[in-house]
């Protein structure tokens, strides 16, 4: 299904940030023509605008799918429609890049990713900070600290205007700790390459502008076999405090490692999708001392002069979709990861609603 002569022909689903960005993306790259864009609003139009038009748009994902006749499909919908639109194209041959999270429940994601195995087709989870050199970086240097380690993680998203619509939208499904959660959950997973045994987490609701029985506040905890422990923050909305939105810190026995995105962190701008990503300098401190107790070694600042943006990530994502598609690469670790990390992220859900920990 498509080689480096024959573009792979892409179904593009979903138009609002995501799937305009990959959109950009397969619009730049020869290796990729899109062959439609479908959305239920008018962001199709919008896009299509924005890339020069002329591309075939539909309202109705089942139809375009059947009138395209794709290679691959990009989901970038709200999460409930996840599992059902990977798996329509799934039965139609297609290669699918979706969107994070895989789908809105476990059972869901496993269906999709044992689809996918039996039809032979390429299933490729947007986990974007996979692609990103400086967190690859962080996860190396976090691996060098020793066992147990301590993962401290937040982003928290002060969201107004087109960005509280997102949010709201969002939790018509899924909380902040599920939809956000799973990226830093995979990356402690990651750091730590052990088995979870253990999670908790609280969360609160703090405006009636979401259904009841959601929250757009909650932290999670997660207890590793290996005596790790990683905790991480995540709150929308309009009352989102800036401070300290961005903390991303790894302790272990041997020192630690963190990012700090300085420019970032004073931008006042935590909602912004290139703050998500942006890392500017790892500071990695060597807890070895002397007779004296003092530091053998000052901390080391490593700048890493690759610091993509945010529609670059979204290039280098599709970069492997297309890699893994052209050279048949085998992506069961990658599939397997992403459910794993569905999987803590929904427990901790459970543990927010019943007010107790859950076992793994």
């Amino acid at each position: 299904m498509g080689s480096v002569n024959k573009p792979i022909r892409v179904l593009v689903v979903g138009c609002g940030n995501m799937g305009a960005a990959h959109a950009a993306v397969y619009h730049q790259e020869d290796a990729f023509e899109i062959c439609g864009i479908v959305s239920r609003g008018n962001s199709k139009e919008k896009l299509n605008v924005a890339l020069g038009g002329g591309y075939p748009l539909f309202s109705d994902y089942a139809s375009a799918l059947v009138e395209t006749k794709p290679n691959a499909v990009c989901i970038s919908t709200y999460p409930d429609t996840h599992e059902a639109y990977a798996l329509l194209a799934i039965a139609r041959g297609c290669h699918v890049f979706i969107e994070k999270p895989l789908a809105d429940s476990v059972l869901g994601a496993e269906a999709v990713a044992a689809a996918a195995r039996e039809a032979g087709v390429k299933l490729v989870v947007g986990y974007i900070l996979r692609q990103h050199p400086s967190w690859q970086k962080f996860i190396e240097l976090a691996q060098q600290l020793g066992k147990p380690l301590v993962m401290r993680m937040n982003l928290n998203q002060q969201s107004h205007g087109y960005m509280w619509d997102v949010h709201r939208n969002l939790m018509a499904s899924l909380s902040p700790i599920v939809d956000c959660g799973v990226h830093y959950i995979d990356v402690m997973c990651q750091m730590v390459r052990s088995k979870p045994v253990q999670v908790q987490a609280i969360g609160a609701r703090l405006t009636d502008d979401i259904p009841l029985g959601n929250y757009n506040y909650g932290q999670l905890q997660i207890k590793f076999a290996d005596g790790s422990v990683g905790w991480y923050e995540a709150g929308w909305g309009p009352m989102i405090s800036e401070t300290a939105f961005f903390v991303k810190d790894v302790i272990g026995p041997k020192g630690s490692v963190s990012i700090v995105a300085k420019n970032a962190a004073a931008t006042g701008m935590s909602a912004t999708v290139d703050v998500h990503t942006q890392t500017e300098s790892l500071r990695w401190h060597k807890a070895a001392i002397g007779p004296d107790n003092e530091f053998l070694a000052p901390d080391e600042w490593i700048d890493l002069t690759d610091e993509p943006n945010h529609l670059e990530l979204c290039r280098r994502e599709q970069l492997f979709f297309l890699d893994a598609i052209t050279h048949n690469r085998d992506l069961n670790d990658h599939m397997e990861d992403a459910v794993n990390s569905l999987r803590i992220a929904f427990a901790c859900d459970q543990s927010v609603r019943s007010g107790e920990p859950v076992k793994l």
